[in-house]
């Protein structure tokens, strides 16, 4: 599942390092949760909230299943 999830967040990251930051897997838990980190200008930016929802959480949703959500760690 990790992998799953890796490849998934590798469709998005350069969306994310376009603009100066980037993404980090911390876990994939056994009830489907997905924690994150964001970094770089990512992690400082006020529109982080949406960046993780809007873009890497809906991706890893369509990518992986069996995941219920991402959250950041």
């Amino acid at each position: 599942m990790r992998e799953k999830v890796e490849a998934a967040l590798a469709k998005v990251r350069p969306m994310l390092q376009a603009d100066g930051g980037d993404v980090e897997l911390v876990e994939v838990t056994d009830k489907g949760i997905v924690k994150v980190r964001l970094t770089g200008r990512c992690k400082t930016c006020p529109m982080s909230q949406q960046t993780l929802r809007n873009s890497v959480e809906r991706i890893v949703l369509r990518e992986v299943r069996g995941i219920k959500a991402v959250e950041e760690a």
